[in-house]
């Protein structure tokens, strides 16, 4: 491990744990009110129309959310942090929030394509690209399949392989219902969207696309060039064995396991909430990795 990612694993370790957690899971700041994009539009790419936000000036970076979110469930505690300082590029993927739908299964192949496709309608060459949750598998998908789009990777809370996670996260999905997708995430898409038809087919395919997730292999994963970043929190759905083993195999990569559970550490809308300190020495941790990077 590096010794500057050493040192913001010591200081989010002290910080994190030093917090009480509450579980606030609707008090996402109106990141259009407190920092209004620079551009909002759909373009389209591989014959659907996919929404996206532009924030801040610098270097580009790309934000995919993660499955059954939209933009600010996700990233809205983090974004007008990265915003001081890059040109963010925030999209909704295929059936998620106002992003149009395609009568085929989720896909994190089908994701990467078209995140690829928006980056060339946006004119842009390359850029770096942090993915959280599924947005982490599809951001790895991006660096297989288009690598001369992408300098950086930053691939938060992913889950790779079926052996990835305990027997009982696959018993939970198997057995989940509609009811228990977040309310959060019901209320977000219903905002942005409001059909109800949608949202359950957003749950339908959400859930089937885990179920048969299909493992990434080994030599996939030894194929990426570009410099990657694993972030897990420590009690996430994927095991800290199974990220520090994907780090193994990745050729350029950082590894950091954070105290808390799935998203806690970048403020995610379904996480415990910690006050400020341990997404802000998040969004300090993806800074260094990716200026580190660039000397």
């Amino acid at each position: 491990m590096k010794p500057f990612l050493a040192t913001l694993l010591l200081l989010l370790s002290v910080t994190a744990w030093g917090q009480k957690k509450t579980h606030v899971p609707h008090s996402l700041p109106d990141i259009k009110k407190t920092h209004m994009p620079l551009q909002t539009g759909y373009s389209l790419v591989n014959g659907i129309k996919m929404y996206y936000e532009i924030y801040g000036k610098g270097a580009p970076l790309v934000l995919i959310h993660g499955g059954g979110s939209t933009i600010q469930t996700s990233f809205g505690r983090i974004i007008p942090l990265l915003a001081q300082h890059r040109q963010l590029i925030c999209v909704e993927l295929q059936a998620h929030g106002r992003t149009g739908d395609r009568n085929t299964p989720l896909s994190f192949e089908q994701d990467a394509d078209d995140v690829a496709a928006l980056l060339r309608n946006l004119g842009l060459p390359k850029a770096d690209i942090f993915g959280f949750s599924n947005g982490g598998n599809t951001a790895l998908q991006i660096a297989i399949r288009h690598p001369r789009l992408c300098n950086r990777i930053i691939a938060g809370s992913v889950l790779l392989k079926h052996n990835g996670t305990l027997p009982q996260f696959w018993e939970f999905m198997k057995n989940g219902t509609f009811d228990q997708m977040p309310q959060a995430y019901k209320d977000a898409f219903l905002t942005l969207t409001p059909d109800p038809s949608k949202l359950h087919t957003l749950f339908q395919k959400c859930k089937d696309r885990v179920l048969h997730l299909t493992d990434i292999s080994d030599e996939a994963l030894r194929f990426i060039q570009a410099p990657v970043l694993l972030v897990n929190g420590d009690a996430d759905v994927a095991t800290p064995e199974h990220v520090i083993a994907i780090s193994r195999l990745i050729p350029h990569c950082n590894l950091a396991i954070l105290p808390g559970g799935h998203g806690e550490y970048m403020g995610e809308i379904t996480a415990p909430r910690q006050g400020q300190t341990p997404y802000r020495s998040f969004v300090l941790l993806m800074e260094r990795f990716l200026d580190t990077e660039r000397q």
